[in-house]
This record gives structure tokens, sequence and C-alpha cells, in this order.
């Protein structure tokens, strides 16, 4: 299989260098975090002209290195490698699998000659713990499983093909390595039940195994779709028997952020300039994922093609909200009327911003004009754009919106600034 370089996140650890903090990169669990430290960074390192020597580079959940996951061990044995003042990089692997590493990451800081860069996962490492062991000593670099660019960097064939294989089985980098559809499906459903759910289990100490596993099968089968935690308590009562509380949804859920399973995207009042806080969009960090968590039954292309672009978005930097638009006319007796519409995603970046309509196909005028009007009715000046899944030519209107392929808006790193 080719190398895949995840360029964006190694130049965001480049960019990190030096600036004081522990490097946390997080993700996922099989989302590539390892190779980007133990491979990419390395490689990097080396090809600036750092001596080996002044990079000490330890897998700990290597059985090697059992002996250093005793803290004063581990702290002892790094101390031992630092012989000079000159700049040490520090990349330790898997740190969660030593105890008190808050306090052993917290206490190599006070050395003046050391980077420190680390990667966590599971049970004991989710999103949280950064805030909240680290203390403003922590930098998160979080990590996605392979964009569609990404993953057709590797991929032998078509765009096509390679399209159809991303939204059914997702980004995890070792899906490439699957040579069949079964072996491919199997190990998704393995990793989600086995890995990803285990931690969460394990973490939370949750006793009711079946509620967890619910709350993430109705995530998945409503992608794309305003929900909140009293809608989908009503709906496991109504529809599948399960007495569960908009509570214990809201909790599971939260446990499922937190461990970068799912993501929610907030309702954002592009006129009011407010936020609303219910109902939300969820959406999957990984299409293979999700589709797992379905048996590989619902592949509703349009529903998946949104959370793709949401997830394209949040890789490349942007914090994501649903927008809604305020719509105000008369109808055909004269009477005044409101309306809220739907952009789906505002994408904001410092001072940028996009507007950005995923539309699977837009076969009639009507689609067209369907699709159009939320953005006709934002009276601001940032880029407003429209993909669809249709491979065309990518044009601007008369209006400033921008029509492009769900390929040319992917595979194109600055295809926003069209």
């Amino acid at each position: 299989m080719k190398t895949i370089k995840r360029e964006v996140y190694l130049q965001r650890l480049i960019d990190r260098e030096q600036n004081g903090l522990v490097k946390v990169i997080t993700g996922i669990r099989r989302c590539g975090k390892s190779f980007l430290l133990n491979t990419l960074f390395y490689d990097y390192l080396k090809g600036k002209g750092v001596d080996d020597s002044h990079i000490i580079r330890i897998s700990l959940d290597d059985e090697e290195n059992e002996d250093l996951l005793l803290p004063k061990a581990l702290s002892r044995h790094i101390k031992q490698l630092i012989v000079d003042d000159e700049l040490y990089y520090i990349l330790l692997d898997e740190i969660q699998l030593v105890d008190n590493f808050v306090g052993i990451l917290n206490g190599l800081l006070k050395l003046s000659n050391v980077d420190i860069y680390v990667t966590g996962s599971n049970s004991k490492f989710l999103s949280t713990d950064i805030v909240t062991e680290f203390r403003g000593r922590g930098d998160e670099i979080r990590i996605l499983p392979l964009s569609f660019s990404e993953f057709m960097s590797a991929y032998n064939g078509s765009t096509a093909d390679g399209w159809k294989d991303y939204y059914t089985y997702g980004g995890l980098p070792l899906v490439l390595s699957q040579r069949s559809e079964e072996s491919k499906m199997n190990y998704l459903k393995g990793q989600l039940k086995n890995v990803y759910l285990n931690d969460i289990i394990e973490r939370h100490h949750i006793q009711n195994e079946e509620q967890i596993n619910a709350v993430v099968e109705i995530l998945a089968s409503s992608v794309g779709s305003l929900t909140n935690p009293l809608k989908l308590a009503n709906t496991f009562r109504s529809a599948a028997g399960l007495p569960i509380s908009d509570n214990t949804v809201s909790r599971h859920i939260s446990y499922l952020e937190d461990a970068f399973l799912v993501s929610k995207s907030k309702r954002y009042d592009v006129k009011g300039k407010k936020y609303l806080t219910t109902p939300s969009k969820f959406y999957f960090t990984d299409l293979g994922l999700r589709n797992a968590a379905l048996g590989f039954r619902q592949q509703e292309e349009n529903h998946i093609l949104e959370n793709i672009l949401y997830l394209e978005l949040i890789k490349r930097g942007f914090s994501v909200d649903v927008g809604i638009v305020e719509i105000r006319g008369r109808d055909e007796n004269g009477k005044e009327y409101r309306k809220y519409s739907e952009v789906d995603f505002v994408a904001n970046s410092g001072n940028n911003r996009y507007y950005i309509q995923s539309a699977f196909a837009m076969e009639t005028g009507e689609k067209q004009e369907q699709e159009k009007r939320p953005l006709m009715n934002i009276k601001d000046f940032f880029k407003k754009i429209i993909v669809v899944k249709d491979d065309i030519k990518r044009k601007r209107d008369e209006d400033g919106i921008v029509t492009m392929s769900v390929y040319d808006f992917l595979l194109d790193p600055k295809s926003m600034d069209y």
C-alpha cells in the first residue's frame, strides 16, 4: 500500500514546534496517530537534520518497553538520554499506558531543552482529559480517519469506484489493506464492537450495553437529520420498545462525542447571530463505522455525502454549524409570512466564513431554486457554495453562488477559494 502523507496534520505538528506545550495527538483508535508521530514527523525531523541521538522515540505498547510503564522508570530513562544542552524531541506513543502520565509530562516540561509530542487513545485518554488534566499545558492536535483525498492517494482504481468504497467502508487506514468486501465489513464490525464501544463501556462502567448500542444505531440512521435526546428517547420507546430516558440518551451521546465517534453540529441563526440549543445534527467520524453500526444496510448516499463534507470541513480547520436563515415574503393572497430555511454548513475559521449546501442532485430548476433560496437570503458577502454529487464543471452564477462537484470539492485543497 502506498504511503499516505497526512500533510495537513503533519503541518499542524510542525507549526507547534517548540511552543512550550505538550503536543497531544488524539483521535479514535486506528486512525493513524502512531504513523503520524513515529513515521511522518520522525522523517520530517531527520530530513531537517536532527540527529537520532536527539530524538527520543518510545512506543509504549511495545513489549520491549514494558519496564518503562512505571512512571519513575520512564522519567528516569528519558532524563538519562538527555546528555547535553541541545534540543531534544521526545516522541511518546500510547502515553496513556503509563500511570500518572500527566505528572510525568508536566515534569519533563520543566526541562528547558525538550519538545514533547505524545499520542493517546482508548478509555483512559479521551478528549476531555486534555482540558481537565493538562490544565493549559497540553496542545491537542486531533486527527480524523483518512479524508477522501488521502484515501484516493493510496487507492488503486477510478475516482468513481473510490468514492463508492469510501462512502461504504470509510477512512480507517487498515481498511485499504483488506481485499474483499466481506473482510472489510468484518473488520469494521469487529472494531466498532470490540474496540470503540468497549472503550466507552469500560470507561463509564455502563451496565446496560443494549442502550449504548441502540443510541449508536439510531444516530447512525439519522445522520444529517435534526434531532435531540428527547426525540431519540421517544423513538426508542415507540419503535424499539426500549425504555430509556432522555437524560440517559444525552449522557450516552456525550460519551460517544468524547470518544471521537460522533460529532455534534449546532444550529446557528445567521441573521440573529446566535446559537439555538436544540435540535442539533450528529455526524460520524468514520463512515465505515457508521455503516457497520447499521449492518451496512442503510446506504443513503445523500446523507452520507453531507457527513463526508462535514468531516472535510473539520479536517480543513473549520468550526462547523448548521445555518438557519429567516425568509420573509408574501403569499398568493398578499399575506406576510416568515419561515426558516436551512443552510447545511456555516464554516468558520478566524475571519473567514463559507456557506455550503450539500445537494446530492439538482436535476430540475425547482430543485436548484430550493438549494439557492437560503443562500440568496443571506445578505453578507461571504462565499456561498453548493456541492453536488454529479461530476459537473465548476461554475459561478450571476448571484455569486459557486456550484461544484463533490470530487472537485474534496480533491482540490483550494476548492473553496474558487
